[in-house]
C-alpha cells in the first residue's frame, strides 16, 4: 500500500536543529516529487519545501530559505528535511506528501499525505 511516514519531530530550543525523515513505500521515489508542509496552531497548512522526482530541482518558502534543506536518498526511498536556526515561528505539525510537481510558488498539488510529526521550538 502507498504510505508516507514522517519521523524526527520533537522539542528543540530556539537556534537548534532537527532533521525530519519521510519514508515512502508502495511507490518509487524516482518517479514522484515530494513536498514538506507545516501547519502552525490557528493557521492554514503551507508548503515549506519540495524536491523534484530527479532531485534536480528544490524550492523553498521565503520564510525557511537558507535555514532548511530538502534532500532525498532514492536507495532508501526516503526524503529528509534538515532544519537549522529554528525559531518559535517554526512550531507546528510537519507533513510530507506526494505531489504532482515541485513548483517555485510552493502552491503544491498534493495527491497523498503522510500523517505528520510535531515540531515544537521553545525555550
Amino acid at each position: 500500500q502507498l504510505q508516507l511516514v514522517e519521523s524526527g519531530g520533537g522539542l528543540v530550543q530556539p537556534g537548534g536543529s532537527l532533521r525530519l525523515s519521510c519514508a515512502a513505500s508502495g511507490f518509487d521515489l524516482n518517479y514522484y516529487a515530494i513536498g514538506w508542509f507545516r501547519q502552525a496552531p490557528g493557521k492554514e497548512r503551507e508548503g515549506v519545501a519540495c524536491i523534484s522526482s530527479s532531485g534536480g530541482t528544490t524550492n523553498y518558502a521565503d520564510s525557511v530559505k537558507g535555514r532548511f534543506t530538502i534532500s532525498k536518498v532514492n536507495a532508501k526511498n526516503t526524503v529528509y528535511l534538515q532544519m537549522n536556526s529554528l525559531s518559535p515561528e517554526d512550531t507546528g505539525i510537519y507533513y510530507c506528501a506526494r505531489i504532482t510537481a515541485c513548483l517555485y510558488s510552493l502552491q503544491l498539488e498534493v495527491n497523498y499525505w503522510g500523517q505528520g510529526t510535531q515540531v515544537t521550538v521553545s525555550s
